[in-house]
């Protein structure tokens, strides 16, 4: 599937460009995260920029996860947004920026984020059901992202929440807290990837290796799962 070929992309621009002896390790960072920022993976606002007269088949809506670049991040987001391009043509795409500046404090809060990150996740699919009504609205979030996308979810009305047709939730920080479900949420729509060895999902905030791991399940079975419910 050509959503694999993202697990390459940093190294390839790595590759493609030369290197200087005097780039430290946050000099490459910040390069490869640029070449992706190119080919607009890292950002999305197509909700945003939309024409309500031109709504497309359906809309997704993304949070990336702690400390990640743009509003789709580099971990989980690129890899989802790519398969789900391919699943669905003309999808419009839209990550959660703004006041979900993805910060790691907020993950120690009883919500595991913000007040403000959870009203700006609420703000677009209030914002999808304003400009296209009759278009399913799919929702995905990784690791922080989780429970921004989760409680907006939870607290918006009933004519907005119907109109998100499924959610897909990668290493859910809150998944053992709230019994691995969004509360108030169809858990026929929702569909949630834990890695055994995760430990996010028991329900400590103790990151291990397999919290990075979720690529093959944004490749393959998350999309499959969104698509299949539009």
């Amino acid at each position: 599937m050509r959503a694999a070929s993202i697990f390459s992309l940093l190294l390839a621009g790595a590759s493609a460009m030369p290197t200087a002896s005097n780039q430290g390790p946050s000099d490459l960072v910040s390069r490869d995260v640029s070449l992706l920022e190119a080919r607009d993976l890292v950002t999305r606002n197509d909700l945003e920029n939309g024409d309500p007269a031109k709504c497309p088949k359906a809309i997704l809506i993304y949070a990336r996860g702690s400390t990640e670049p743009g509003n789709l991040g580099i971990t989980v987001g690129p890899i989802l947004v790519e398969a789900m391009q391919i699943a669905i043509p003309g999808i419009w795409v839209q990550g959660v920026g703004g006041p979900y500046t993805a910060d790691l404090a907020p993950n120690f809060l009883p919500d595991g984020t913000n007040a403000a990150s959870i009203n700006e996740a609420k703000r677009l699919f209030q914002m999808a059901h304003a400009k296209c009504p009759n278009t399913p609205v799919i929702a995905a979030g990784y690791s922080q992202g989780t429970v921004v996308v989760g409680y907006a979810l939870t607290d918006l009305d009933d004519a907005v929440q119907n109109q998100v047709v499924g959610a897909a939730l990668f290493g859910y920080t809150k998944n053992k807290q709230l019994g691995g479900r969004i509360p108030d949420y169809p858990t026929e729509r929702t569909k949630i990837f834990c890695l055994p060895t995760d430990l996010v999902c028991d329900g400590a905030l103790f990151i291990l290796p397999a919290h990075f791991l979720y690529g093959p399940d944004a490749a393959v079975p998350g999309p499959q799962f969104l698509a299949g419910r539009v």
